[in-house]
């Protein structure tokens, strides 16, 4: 425990430093890839640990904004944006996808982890994980609509079926362990965990980010232009979420809406639409977690403002 105490110290250095062992040695990047789903359960498991398994339902009073937050965000901002893109004749760029595709994703599930390294509400960061979860198949269909490609739904409702069943068990193991271990759950354990859920976030983005070094290698302008697009895009969700709501809402519970604004589970969609489509995608998906995995510098400054 004392080992994952000093590691939370240096949470936001722990994923700086996964970025950068993906980007510079891509074939391990290759080979940790098949981890990432099981260090996905290993984190939400981490964060139902730290606030209790109850924090990831919706209370009755932060209900309604929970909601409005997550129809914003996944469906009525995609839509307008995929809607004049539309109007403008780009929407055949495989960039432009990628934007509305991101924007319509569900917060990642690394965002309780990313809150409690920037300071935010964890409990409200895991609310709005489910319930964004939950509501991704009605929320993405009229995007999908919108978008010249044809995914299968039956594919997204699979994908997002075995996101659910992994928050449910993560969810059941924790209340486990905080029976079955009752210190698990005293604040003074809190330290240990935030240095776990650092160090697997860190081991998952390596898994993400395969296909930037080579891209740096083989197409740098490419990659150069592809990145600037994504943390633009990153940077369009976050701060246009924490101006919306800075004031609206209290502090912490702002911080963690900036966060899943900003924090889209686009790979969710691997398997939803077809490959020959998101192919091309690749490369924006690992720019796109370069500003993600920096949240926690970011937002640090925004609630210091």
């Amino acid at each position: 425990m004392s080992l994952f105490a000093a590691l939370s110290a240096w949470g936001r250095w722990l994923l700086v430093a996964g970025l950068l062992v993906g980007i510079a040695l891509p074939q391990l990047a290759r080979v940790m890839a098949p981890a990432i789903v099981p260090f996905i359960a290993v984190m939400l498991c981490l964060a139902a640990l730290r606030e209790g398994p109850l924090a990831a339902m919706p209370r009755r009073d932060a209900l309604p904004r929970t909601l409005l937050a997550a129809v914003t965000l996944q469906c009525l901002l995609p839509l307008s944006v995929g809607g004049l893109l539309w109007a403008l004749g780009w929407m055949g760029h495989p960039l432009a996808v990628a934007a509305v595709l991101a924007m319509a994703a569900s917060p990642i599930t690394g965002s309780p982890g990313l809150a409690a390294m920037s300071g935010a509400d964890v409990g409200a960061s895991l609310r709005q994980l489910s319930l964004g979860t939950a509501l991704l198949p009605l929320t993405a269909a009229p995007v999908f609509a919108l978008l010249p490609i044809f995914p299968d739904p039956a594919a997204l409702l699979g994908a997002v079926g075995r996101l659910l069943v992994i928050v449910l068990l993560a969810g059941g193991l924790a209340a486990l362990l905080r029976r079955a271990v009752p210190r698990l759950a005293a604040p003074q354990t809190r330290p240990a965990l935030d240095g776990a859920m650092a160090l697997a976030m860190a081991l998952v983005v390596i898994g993400l980010m395969s296909e930037i070094g080579p891209g740096l290698i083989h197409t740098p302008g490419l990659l150069a232009r592809t990145f600037l697009f994504a943390v633009g895009l990153y940077l369009f969700q976050s701060l246009g979420a924490w101006l919306a709501t800075r004031r609206a809402l209290p502090a912490g519970e702002a911080a963690t809406t900036a966060i899943a604004a900003g924090n889209r589970n686009l790979a969710l969609f691997l398997t939803a639409v077809p490959p020959e489509v998101f192919a091309p995608l690749m490369v924006f998906v690992g720019c796109y977690q370069i500003p993600m995995y920096l949240t926690p510098f970011l937002v640090a400054r925004l609630t210091r403002g």
